[in-house]
């Protein structure tokens, strides 16, 4: 197998499999079943909870969640946890994104009882922007394999315009000035990777998308990655099922790239 697809498969499993949802999770805040629905809506509102775990017996066995409280008990409104809206600590981060497109909040598991939660702002963490991050680099470490594959001698460089191609051959000098051991194809940016991989007929064939799709959707993901590294909010001007979707559109791209120009 040629060495950088392996080494992108590897990465990738290490994204994939070891940031987990513990990474991101926190504790579930709980009180007693006999608690009134006051003191109960005080905390959360001192908090700014939107839920409250229920124990009983010294174990959280449900929640309630603000909206739906009232008078008496918070045991009046207890709601059982459904296993659906459970994970386990050690799901990975592309389940966890998963189960978060279509909920606002999962509790988890730790061993068989209920002591954390994740909620869709727990997904501006740190952990979750490395993962989408990571996503992210493999991709343009693909684009860069099948650029180097199909576009032997430089031929790549007339797809672009002319002021892309000077910033890329400034940034190539700089580097050359430090000795680093690089190559022009090195200091594209992820548009002008998009541009030149688009190009190949091969690949947008294996891709099985439209080219304007396609690029459409590039784009989506060269704003995410511009968030990701400015420390932006992520869903200013969008939703989390949107980020959730465009991850696991960049999940699908990344298998049908792996088979290309191997």
């Amino acid at each position: 197998m040629n060495r950088l697809r392996s080494t992108s498969g590897d990465l990738l499993n290490i994204f994939e499999h070891d940031i987990t949802a513990e990474h991101v999770a926190e504790r579930l805040v709980s009180c007693q079943a006999d608690v009134s629905c006051d003191d109960a809506l005080r905390v959360m509102r001192e908090r700014d909870f939107d839920v409250l775990g229920v124990r009983e017996e010294g174990l959280v066995c449900g929640y309630v969640r603000r909206e739906e409280l009232g008078t008496g008990k918070c045991r009046n409104y207890k709601r059982a946890f459904q296993a659906p809206e459970l994970i386990s600590e050690s799901t990975p981060m592309v389940e966890l994104l998963q189960k978060l497109g279509g909920v606002s909040r999962v509790f988890v598991l730790y061993g068989t009882r209920v002591d954390g939660i994740v909620t869709r702002g727990d997904l501006q963490k740190a952990p979750v922007r490395m993962f989408m991050f990571g996503l992210i680099t493999l991709l343009e470490m693909n684009f860069l394999r099948i650029i180097r594959f199909y576009c032997r001698n430089g031929s790549w460089q007339k797809i672009l315009t002319h002021s892309r191609l000077q910033k890329a051959q400034k940034l190539f000098g700089q580097r050359k000035e430090r000795n680093e051991g690089i190559d022009l194809v090195d200091c594209l940016e992820l548009c002008d990777e998009r541009r030149i991989v688009l190009s190949i007929e091969e690949v947008v064939d294996a891709i099985h998308m439209e080219p304007k799709t396609i690029n459409k959707f590039l784009e989506s993901v060269e704003e995410l990655r511009d968030r990701l590294a400015h420390s932006q909010d992520l869903v200013q001007g969008l939703s989390w099922p949107k980020v959730i979707n465009l991850v696991a559109g960049i999940r699908d791209l990344l298998q049908k790239l792996e088979q290309v120009a191997t």
